[in-house]
């Protein structure tokens, strides 16, 4: 099995991470291409990239604010994003499905989470489908309550994770 290796994204990245993006979320809620070239010019250190045999096979996004409303939209394109805050907030976790079930978002997970810590973060922040709830909790997540953001048309959890 070959070994998954971590990095931060740069700009050359923008189109395979969009490409995952868009095959792996579903209806609207992928970020589009200039988001996704926003947060890796923006907040690259919150940007982890998950390659296998040097191919981008998943990634972990994010952005930091110093109070965190979930359901803030522009927050997406990181507008009040501050990279010295201590609030993480992930925008998306995603592996292309060619990769998914071989346990690499739990290593992504993991190496994320890891990274946060040693940059001095207190906690991590994301919304999810219900489905997943159970997922983000074995990470060490804790559920808030159903949120108020009604992103691509569909029902989102926020759930918080102190570090």
């Amino acid at each position: 099995m070959t070994t998954p290796t971590f990095r931060q994204a740069t700009p050359s990245d923008t189109d395979r991470c969009f490409q995952i993006e868009t095959i792996a979320y579903e209806g609207d809620e992928a970020a589009t291409h200039e988001k996704i070239a926003t947060r890796i010019a923006q907040y690259p250190e919150g940007f982890l990239i998950l390659e296998m045999d040097g191919e981008i096979a998943g990634f972990i996004n994010s952005g930091c604010a110093h109070e965190v409303v979930m359901s803030d939209e522009a927050f997406k394109e990181l507008v009040g994003h501050d990279a010295a805050a201590p609030n993480v907030v992930i925008m998306s976790v995603v592996l292309d499905p060619a990769h998914q079930g071989k346990g690499h978002s739990t290593r992504l997970m993991r190496q994320f989470i890891e990274q946060m810590r040693e940059m001095g973060k207190k906690t991590i922040h994301l919304m999810c489908k219900e489905r997943h709830v159970d997922l983000y909790k074995h990470f060490g997540y804790r559920y808030v309550k159903p949120s108020p953001s009604d992103h691509g048309g569909m029902s989102w959890y926020e759930m918080v994770m102190e570090l």
